[in-house]
């Protein structure tokens, strides 16, 4: 039987996975068996640099974490060597990074995730990783609104032009 001090440490690390879990708007849980040490580097370094928090726990822990944030579903996909990456700000990134990872590495491979509090499967997380970047989506945005207000201004200078043209014949008419 653990010692107290053990189920204290436990006790410490399900509650700070939980507060991550709910702090953050989503997150990924992969099978990351078979990855190599280059590109587990590579990994967690890109992970890093998007903002997402790449944890490897024991699947138990995990998994009381996750009931202690009502994702308790998550529990059938805690098998065999599992990670969870938690997005600290980005619902997309933790999709994107580990998609890459996953159709480079063969034996890596995307479980499920998690958006907004809910279990999500595999193919939604492939769905939300092919969800261009915030960025792209404001410059998508902004262009898309930024493109009726030229074709104004070009329109009003164009009856401006020609008002233009018209008046010196007109007065020419006149004199």
């Amino acid at each position: 039987m653990p010692s107290n001090s053990i189920l204290e440490q436990k006790k410490a690390i399900v509650a700070d996975l939980a507060e991550q879990l709910k702090a953050s708007p989503a997150g990924v849980v992969v099978n990351y068996q078979g990855i190599t040490v280059e590109d587990d580097t590579k990994m967690r370094k890109a992970l890093r640099e998007a903002g997402v928090n790449y944890t490897v726990m024991k699947n138990s822990l995990t998994g009381r974490a996750c009931e202690e944030v009502g994702m308790g579903d998550m529990k059938q996909y805690l098998s065999g060597m599992t990670a969870i990456a938690i997005g600290k700000d980005d619902a997309v990134a933790p999709a994107k990074v580990l998609k890459e990872y996953a159709e480079k590495i063969e034996s890596f491979e995307i479980l499920a995730g998690y958006l907004d509090g809910k279990v999500v499967d595999k193919a939604t997380v492939m769905q939300l990783a092919d969800i261009p970047s915030k960025e792209v989506l404001l410059a998508k945005f902004l262009g898309s609104i930024k493109s009726p207000l030229y074709n104004l201004a070009y329109a009003l200078q164009a009856v401006i032009d020609k008002d233009g043209e018209e008046a010196p014949a007109a007065e020419a008419a006149e004199a």
